[in-house]
């Protein structure tokens, strides 16, 4: 494994690499509050047949965290990712996103599709399709994001971990309740806030007219305990030209935590 910091667009990007020489390809992204490191127990359970590429997104783990909010955007962070592709000239590849990194990897998809072989979906979602929605979630995120500038990132990540949508990592080993916690206290308050404000669900635009055109074949995950996405994977599958849905049993948010090895059986049969 190779863990390398380049410069993209004059900011710094974080990203690691296993396998190098390997001739499949499958690029990482992480969910909010999240890094590289998330995707350590999956990474060891793919073959080596696959070259993998994890990359810390805009804000988090040790990706910059700049105070000016123009980089945190979608489409900045869409022309950050095209321009690391291309200056390593990876023309086609497997694109796996979780949650926002989800978000993210089918915004940019849809914009370039010519690189993509498959796009895999973790509990991910295309967005809010009525403005009112849209509007709402912003105000939510930016306060959400004065929470966490104004308290600190130890109280932000106490209240995180207990929010609904993870009541399902209760039952994880004491290690890798650890290990998530370790990874969330170790963002910058400014990267993440900025990150809710840029990229967050309500700065996201509504991708669901798009997906009917989409050319590749996609693949979404879902936990069976997260019934949020779960039912929004269902409505996306219908509007997908060639898609999959597969769910896994036991599991909420991210399965990838709770199951890797559910998770890594799932993926594999995907290239």
């Amino acid at each position: 494994m190779a863990s390398v910091i380049t410069t993209v667009a004059g900011l710094d990007m974080h990203y690691e690499v296993f396998h190098p020489r390997a001739e499949k390809t499958i690029v990482l992204l992480h969910g909010f509050t999240g890094s590289t490191k998330t995707w350590h127990h999956v990474i060891d359970r793919l073959g080596r047949d696959v070259r993998v590429f994890a990359i810390d997104l805009m804000g988090h783990g040790s990706t910059a965290s700049p105070a000016m909010l123009a980089p945190y955007t979608i489409d900045a962070q869409i022309a950050m990712l095209e321009q690391f592709f291309a200056a390593r000239q990876l023309t086609t590849f497997t694109l796996l996103g979780y949650s926002m990194g989800g978000r993210i990897a089918l915004s940019y998809a849809l914009q370039h599709p010519e690189r993509i072989e498959k796009l895999i979906l973790e509990s991910a979602s295309p967005g809010l399709d009525e403005e009112v929605a849209r509007e709402k979630r912003r105000a939510h995120d930016n306060d959400l994001a004065e929470r966490i500038l104004s308290e600190g990132m130890r109280e932000f990540v106490d209240y995180w971990g207990n929010i609904p949508l993870f009541e399902s990592q209760t039952r994880l080993s004491n290690d890798v309740k650890a290990e998530v916690r370790a990874e969330r206290l170790a963002q910058q308050e400014v990267g993440l806030a900025n990150s809710l404000r840029g990229m967050g669900t309500g700065s996201q635009p509504s991708y669901w007219e798009a997906l009917p055109a989409f050319p590749r074949p996609v693949s979404l995950i879902t936990g069976e305990l997260d019934e949020k996405f779960y039912l929004t994977a269902i409505d996306m599958q219908k509007r997908f030209e060639n898609c999959s849905h597969h769910v896994a049993n036991g599991c909420g948010h991210a399965i990838h935590v709770e199951n890797p090895e559910l998770f890594v059986t799932i993926v594999e049969k995907e290239f």
